[in-house]
């Protein structure tokens, strides 16, 4: 376990320049106070190494309680996230996976019936998921639940999908050029290719009618920059890039993308001073790119093995992720920030958790900051869900009757 934290030392910069500068534009300025911040949460943990040579700490036990806290009882300030509700379950139950976390099988039958079909009706009879009950099926929101359901992994969440219906709905959001739109007559970008592959592999339902001419639409959307946009001709963007990425290696197509100008985007995306990923060129660190541009990291490895090429060690600084994770974004009652400063909230607490796991695990090796107590549970990087509940859910699926579930 490594306790060796890296100090950074930014004084003759912020000497320099104030965030009141007149001279700075509005973004510099911005900047400044993010790394002011930073700066002092290093600052005050290597005070405390003196004490504590275990130091930086997860702190586990509160992230588990706010994590539960929500899991039925959401406050108030959660409302304009109605659309959002099957999202939230994944945002919930996946980082308390990774944690170790068991649910009761009461809790489980309840989360599955929400999503399902009795009492409430998150799926739609005619197909996929929509964001809460009696909504219109979304893809996003369809990703979300089916996730959550194979998280769960108990038969009667496997048994709440209707593959059948869910495949109709695929088909009718699929484009003649190989793309997805995220609804019935909705908005078209990488997402939807993402989110309507990663079901279909999951559930048992991808054929080549469904992703004819998919992957070179996903590779269309590769910018200059080396990144993935939402659509050809945009900018290159964290989640973008995750999205087509993983698809395109679901696909086994990840050679038809530029995969040297894609590891030479992602690695300028890890931001020098704080340590965390930012999601676009000139903006600010964001913990959830902690997975979103992390995340990419091991599926590169999977291309770059296959033509030979073996790797040591990551090809990110896993430390200074950690550092950023733990000392900046982790609130003291549990939750996660996006950044010094900012409120914690259940997304971000999400996928700086997965993050965090990313930057731990390195094939078969451990790179675990602090005690071992720190230490999280392996996420797969192509779906974000633990490999051992990927791996049950796929099984399941192909031993499953090819009609679907009733």
């Amino acid at each position: 376990m490594e306790t060796i934290l890296k100090i950074r030392n930014i004084s003759d910069i912020t000497n320099k320049l104030t965030p009141h500068n007149s001279d700075l534009t509005k973004t510099t300025r911005e900047q400044v106070t993010v790394e002011k911040l930073i700066l002092k949460k290093f600052e005050d943990l290597h005070s405390c190494l003196r004490v504590n040579q275990n130091l930086p700490e997860l702190f586990k036990e509160q992230h588990i309680k706010y994590l539960k806290d929500n899991l039925f009882y959401l406050p108030s300030s959660y409302e304009s996230l109605d659309a959002s509700q099957t999202w939230l379950c994944y945002w919930i139950v996946h980082p308390l996976s990774l944690l170790g976390v068991k649910l009761e099988d009461s809790d489980k039958s309840n989360i599955a019936k929400f999503l399902g079909k009795i009492i409430f009706r998150c799926q739609s009879p005619e197909g996929g998921f929509g964001g809460g009950p009696s909504q219109i099926p979304h893809l996003a929101a369809t990703y979300a639940a089916v996730n959550a359901l194979i998280i769960l992994g108990t038969e009667e969440a496997y048994k709440i999908i209707n593959r059948q219906k869910l495949y109709e709905f695929l088909l009718r959001v699929k484009q003649p050029d190989g793309k997805f739109a995220m609804h019935t007559g909705g908005e078209i970008d990488i997402r939807g290719a993402y989110c309507a592959i990663s079901v279909a592999s999951l559930t048992g339902i991808m054929t080549k009618e469904l992703v004819d001419n998919t992957a070179e639409w996903i590779v269309s959307c590769q910018t200059y920059e080396g990144g993935f946009a939402g659509c050809p001709g945009s900018e290159a963007h964290g989640g973008y890039t995750f999205c087509g990425l993983a698809a395109l290696v679901i696909l086994n197509k990840g050679h038809l993308c530029d995969n040297q100008a894609l590891l030479r985007w992602l690695v300028q995306k890890q931001m020098k001073m704080e340590g965390g990923f930012q999601g676009r060129a000139n903006k600010l660190v964001d913990s959830c790119y902690s997975f979103w541009q992390a995340g990419a990291f091991p599926i590169i490895y999977s291309l770059l093995a296959k033509d030979g090429h073996i790797l040591l060690d990551h090809l990110f600084d896993e430390r200074a992720l950690q550092e950023y994770i733990l000392i900046c974004c982790q609130h003291p009652q549990g939750g996660m920030l996006d950044k010094p400063s900012k409120p914690r909230d259940i997304y971000h607490t999400c996928y700086s958790i997965s993050g965090l796991s990313i930057a731990q695990h390195f094939l078969n090796e451990k790179h675990v900051l602090g005690s071992y107590r720190n230490e999280l549970v392996v996420t797969h990087p192509l779906y974000n869900i633990r490999p051992d509940l990927v791996a049950k859910g796929l099984i399941y699926f192909r031993n499953f009757n090819s009609g679907g579930s009733t």
